[in-house]
C-alpha cells in the first residue's frame, strides 16, 4: 500500500566476501625502515576490520599501498629492493598474515632513473590467486600519455609478458582456499609458500647468530609436483594449481638451508581437504603409496601434511531412485519388509555385475530381489579400507627406511590419524585434532550428548600427554617452521651423516652450568641458562640448538635434539624434580574423575621408560643421529600400580632399541648423578659394544644400591659397633673391663652410632665412585664436567668419521667389524689412540683409505671367483675363463 518495507532478514552467511584496504603514503623513508611501520599499521587496520561480526571466517583480505614519493634508481634496482623489503616483511609476519587471511599485497612505487627523467611507475604484487601463497611478481606500468591512467602492465622478468591488469581473475583456487580456511587450516598449495617464508626466517636467524660474511642465497626453494602415470609410476607433472581431482597431492622439494646451502631434497605428501573433504579413496591410497615408496627408495625425508576426513564412504546413488520395497503388509509398513528389489526392465538396463540379485515372480510381476549391491564405481566402500591398510603398512615400513614426519592441521580422522602415528614423529596444530570417530557419532552410539568437540577426543590436550604427538604449534606457519627445523637435524639422504652447521659457539669452551645434587632443570645442563643476575651459564651443547620433543609425556625423562660443534645429536636426559602425571576424566563415564599422580625425579616410570625407548627408535630410524644419554636414574618404579602398568615391558624395550642402534651412543653419568641397579643394566654398553660407550663424571656415582640400602645388608649395626670398638679410644679403654663398664659402653655406642652410620655410608659410597668404575672397566673414562664439551666433540667427530670409514671397508671389502677396525688401526698408526688426531687423519687420508678399500674389494671379488670356478669341472672352467 505504498508503505516502506524493511528488507527481509539475511538468512545464512554472506557469500563471496572480500576485504580491501587502500592506502596512500607520503613517507619518504620507505626503503630506510619505513616500510615495516607502514605495512604494520595497515595490518593493524585490517585486524580491527576482520573482527566485525559480519565478516566471515573465510573472508580473504587484500592490501594496496601507493607510495607517492619518487625513488632514485633504475627500474630493476628499485624493483629488486622493494621486492626484498616485501619478501622479508612477509617472512617475518607470516603468522599474522595467515591469521588475517591475506591473499594479496600490492605496492605501487615510482622510480626516477636520472635527473630530469620522467618517473616510471611499477607494481610489486604478492598474490595467492595463482596458487602459491603470496608469490611476488613485479610489473612495469604503461600509462596512457593523455589521461595518465594505466593501460597495461608488463612483467619485469625475462618472459616479457604483458597484461591489461596485474590481477588474476578469481578462480576455483579462491573457493578451495576459503573451504580450507573454514575448517581451520591452510590451502594445501599455500604450504609451499609457507616453506619458502620459513627458509627466509631460518637464514636471517642463522646469519645473525653466526655473523658470517655471507648472504642469503637468491633461490631458497624449488619444487616439482608429483603425479602417477598410466603405469602407476611416480613422475613430474605440470598443471595449474587447484585443478587436481584427487584429494592427495605431492611434491619433490629442494630446500636451500643453512645446513645444506647447496640444497637438500624432501618429499612432501599432503591431503587436499578442499577435494572430497580430503577423504581417502582408492586413487588417494594409490598416490600416497607410490609417492611414499618413491621417497623411501631414494632415501629422501618424507613429510606428510594431514588434513582429512578418513576413509571415503559412499553408496551407489544411481540405484536409490530405482530400488523398490517388498513389504510384509503393504497396508501397514510398520510390520517391516521382506527384501529390496528392482523391476525387471531396470535390472536388464544395468551394466553386468552392478548388483547380485535373485529372480522372483509376484503376481506375475518379475522382480530381482537384491542380495548384494556392487556398483560400477571403484572406491565407495571396503576397497577404500583395503587401500587404507596398504598405506598403513607402507607408512610403517617407511619409518624404518627413511625419515618420516607428519604435521596435523585442521583435523585428521581414521586412517589419517593412523598414518600420523605409524610415521611416529608428529607435530600437531592446536586446532588439529586426531580422531578415530567424530564426537557426534560417539554421542549417537552412547545415546546421549556426552562429547561437545573433536578436541575432547584427540586434541593436543590428549595427544601431547599420551605421547602420540611430539610437538604442539599454534598455527600453520609455526608448524612449517617446526617441520623444517626438525629436518635440519636429519641427513640429506639415508646412509649419509647429518650435515654439520657452522656455529658461533666455540667447541673448546668450558661448560658454565654445573649440575647440583639438589633438584634442577636438566635442560639447563644441555642448553644453558641465564641467571637472575643476567649471567649466561652455557650448557654442553651449542647455544640455541636444543629442541625438546615429547615434552608433555613421561615427564621424568627429557628428550630432544641438539648440536655439538654443529653436529646434530639425539639427547636423553633425566628430570631430577618431581612431576605430575594427569589422567583426564572421561565424559562418557559419569563416575570418572581426573587423576593426578606425583612422580619422583630420577626414576623410570612406565610412561617415561616407554618414552625413552620411543626416542631411541626415532633417533635411530631415519634420523641416524649419534645419541647422548645423560644417565641419572636411581632405578625403575616397581610398585604394584607401575608393575601392572607394564614398567618391566617398557624397560626391556629400552634394551631392544639400544641393541639395534647403528650410530655412536655415549652414556654419561653427569656430576652429582647416580646410576643404580636395573637402570644401569638397560643402558650398559655390553648391550651394543660396537656402538655404545659409557663415561662418568668425577663426581658421579654408580652401583647396585644406594649407600643406605647396601648398609642395611652389608654394613649393619653390628659391623658399625665393631668398628667403634676397634678405633674409638674410649671404647678401647672401656673394653678392658666389659662387665663393669657395660652401661658406659652402651651409652658410648648409642652416642657414636649416628656418626658411624655416616662412616658406613661413606665407606659404601667409596665403592660407587668413578675411580672404581674405571678400574673395573665398566666405563671408558672418568671426565671433568667443565671440560667435557671439547672431549665429547673430538670423540664424536672421530667416531662419526671412523664409523663411515668402517662401513665402507665392511661393505666393499667384505670385512667383519673387528677386521675393519684392524685395518683402520694399521692405517692410523699412533694417531688411533688420539681422537682429534684420528679424526684429522680420516679427513686427510681419504685417498689412502679409498685405495685400501679398493684393494680389499678386488681381493674379495678374486676370492669369490676362485671359489666359484673351483666348483666347476675342468672343461666348464676353461670355457668360462675363455669368455672373461
Amino acid at each position: 500500500r505504498g508503505e516502506a518495507k524493511s528488507p527481509p532478514p539475511r538468512r545464512g552467511k554472506m557469500k563471496n566476501q572480500r576485504m580491501f584496504l587502500r592506502r596512500i603514503s607520503h613517507s619518504t623513508d620507505f626503503t630506510e625502515g619505513g616500510a615495516e611501520r607502514m605495512l604494520t599499521k595497515a595490518l593493524d587496520a585490517i585486524e580491527l576490520a576482520v573482527r566485525d561480526p559480519r565478516v566471515e571466517v573465510s573472508c580473504p583480505t587484500s592490501l594496496f599501498i601507493s607510495i607517492m614519493p619518487e625513488m632514485a634508481g633504475t627500474l630493476d634496482a628499485t624493483g629488486n629492493k622493494v621486492e626484498k623489503i616485501l619478501s622479508d616483511f612477509i617472512a617475518a609476519n607470516a603468522t599474522r598474515l595467515l591469521s588475517l587471511r591475506m591473499d594479496e599485497i600490492e605496492l605501487k612505487v615510482r622510480t626516477v632513473e636520472s635527473d630530469g627523467s620522467h618517473p616510471v611507475s611499477m607494481r610489486i604484487v604478492a598474490s595467492s590467486k595463482s596458487g602459491q601463497w603470496l608469490k611476488i611478481d613485479k610489473y612495469k606500468e604503461f600509462p596512457d600519455p593523455v589521461t595518465g591512467m594505466a593501460m597495461y602492465f608488463c612483467t619485469l622478468d625475462n618472459s616479457e609478458r604483458c597484461y591489461l591488469e596485474p590481477y588474476t581473475i578469481s578462480s576455483d583456487v579462491e573457493v578451495k582456499r576459503a573451504a580450507a580456511r573454514r575448517i581451520g587450516t591452510t590451502y594445501v598449495y599455500d604450504f609451499l609458500g609457507l616453506m619458502e617464508k620459513s627458509l627466509i626466517q631460518q637464514w636471517d636467524k642463522y646469519l645473525q647468530e653466526v655473523g658470517a660474511e655471507m648472504e642469503r642465497p637468491e633461490t631458497l626453494f624449488e619444487f616439482k609436483e608429483l603425479g602417477l602415470n598410466e603405469n602407476g609410476t611416480v613422475e613430474y607433472i605440470e598443471r595449474a594449481v587447484g585443478t587436481n581431482t584427487v584429494a592427495m597431492v605431492g611434491w619433490e622439494c629442494r630446500l636451500y638451508t643453512p645446513e645444506a646451502p647447496a640444497g637438500r631434497d624432501v618429499v612432501v605428501i599432503a591431503s587436499d581437504v578442499s577435494v572430497k573433504s580430503g577423504s581417502f579413496g582408492v586413487l588417494e591410497d594409490d598416490f600416497f603409496y607410490a609417492v611414499s615408496r618413491y621417497a623411501a627408495e631414494k632415501g629422501m625425508p618424507r613429510m606428510y601434511i594431514a588434513c582429512n576426513s578418513g576413509a571415503r564412504i559412499g553408496l551407489v546413488d544411481e540405484l536409490k531412485p530405482l530400488t523398490k520395497v517388498c513389504w510384509n503388509n503393504p497396508e501397514n509398513p510398520s510390520l517391516g519388509f521382506k527384501y529390496l528389489y528392482l523391476d525387471d526392465d531396470v535390472y536388464q538396463s544395468l551394466e553386468p555385475g552392478t548388483v547380485k540379485a535373485m529372480r522372483t515372480e509376484v503376481d506375475g510381476e518379475v522382480r530381482w530381489a537384491l542380495s548384494d549391491i556392487i556398483g560400477t564405481v571403484h572406491g565407495i566402500g571396503v576397497e577404500n579400507l583395503r587401500g587404507s591398510g596398504m598405506i598403513a603398512g607402507e607408512t610403517s615400513r617407511a619409518y624404518t627406511e627413511t625419515f618420516t614426519l607428519s604435521y596435523v592441521t585442521g583435523r585428521s580422522v581414521g586412517i589419517g590419524a593412523y598414518l600420523c602415528r605409524l610415521g611416529q614423529r608428529t607435530i600437531q596444530m592446536k586446532n588439529g585434532p586426531m580422531i578415530l570417530t567424530g564426537y557426534s557419532a560417539l554421542n549417537k552410539l552412547l545415546g546421549r550428548p556426552v562429547y561437545t568437540s573433536q578436541d575432547q577426543l584427540g586434541g593436543p590436550q590428549i595427544m601431547i600427554p599420551n605421547g602420540v604427538s611430539h610437538m604442539q604449534v599454534n598455527d600453520d606457519q609455526e608448524g612449517v617452521n617446526a617441520m623444517l627445523k626438525w629436518i635440519s637435524y636429519v641427513p640429506l639422504r639415508v646412509g649419509q651423516l647429518a650435515p654439520q652447521v657452522r656455529t658461533a659457539d666455540p667447541v673448546d669452551r668450558e661448560v658454565g652450568f654445573v649440575p647440583s645434587k639438589t633438584p634442577y632443570d636438566p635442560r639447563h645442563m644441555l642448553a644453558g641458562v641465564e641467571t637472575p643476575e643476567g649471567e649466561w651459564q652455557s650448557g654442553l651443547f651449542d647455544q640455541g640448538s636444543f629442541v625438546e620433543t615429547l615434552g608433555g609425556w613421561g615427564k621424568t625423562v627429557v628428550v630432544g635434539r641438539a648440536r655439538l660443534g654443529g653436529y646434530p645429536c639425539g639427547i636423553i636426559a633425566v628430570e631430577t624434580r618431581s612431576v605430575e602425571q594427569v589422567a583426564p576424566a572421561d565424559p562418557a563415564t559419569p563416575t570418572s574423575a581426573e587423576v593426578v599422580n606425583t612422580q619422583a625425579g630420577q626414576v623410570w616410570f612406565p610412561d617415561s621408560a616407554f618414552k625413552t625407548a620411543t626416542a631411541i627408535k626415532d633417533f635411530n630410524n631415519g634420523e641416524q643421529l649419534p645419541l647422548f644419554i645423560f644417565a641419572n636414574w636411581r632405578g625403575f618404579s616397581g610398585g604394584t600400580r607401575d608393575m601392572y602398568n607394564e614398567v618391566l615391558k617398557y624397560g626391556a624395550m629400552i634394551v631392544d632399541a639400544l641393541r639395534e642402534y647403528k650410530q655412536p651412543v655415549f652414556v654419561y653419568i653427569p656430576p652429582g648423578g647416580e646410576l643404580r641397579g636395573g637402570a644401569w643394566v638397560v643402558v650398559d654398553p655390553t648391550i651394543n659394544l660396537e656402538q655404545m660407550e659409557m663415561y662418568a663424571d668425577e663426581e658421579a656415582r654408580g652401583g647396585i644400591l644406594e649407600p643406605p640400602g647396601i648398609c642395611e645388608v652389608k654394613y649393619r649395626k653390628n659391623d658399625q659397633v665393631a668398628l667403634m670398638h676397634r678405633i674409638d679410644p674410649q671404647l678401647i679403654k672401656l673394653d678392658e673391663d666389659k662387665e663393669a663398664n657395660a652401661e658406659a659402653i652402651k651409652a658410648r655406642e648409642d652416642a657414636l652410632l649416628p656418626v658411624y652410620l655416616q662412616i658406613a655410608h661413606e665407606f659404601a659410597d667409596l665403592h660407587d665412585r668413578a675411580g672404581r668404575m674405571e678400574a673395573k672397566g665398566v666405563i671408558r673414562k672418568a671426565l671433568e664436567w667443565k671440560t667435557s664439551r671439547p672431549f665429547f666433540y673430538n670423540r664424536l667427530v672421530r667416531r662419526l668419521k671412523e664409523g663411515e670409514a668402517r662401513r665402507a671397508l665392511m661393505a666393499e671389502g667384505g670385512l667383519s667389524h673387528d677386521e675393519a677396525t684392524g685395518e683402520l688401526k694399521a692405517l692410523a698408526g699412533d694417531a688411533y689412540e688420539d681422537d682429534k688426531a684420528m679424526a684429522g687423519m680420516l679427513s686427510s687420508s681419504s685417498d689412502s683409505l679409498d685405495k685400501r678399500t679398493k684393494e680389499l674389494k678386488n681381493a674379495r671379488i678374486k676370492s669369490q671367483l676362485a671359489e666359484l670356478l673351483d666348483g666347476l669341472d675342468p672343461a666348464d672352467r676353461s670355457a668360462v675363463i675363455s669368455q672373461l
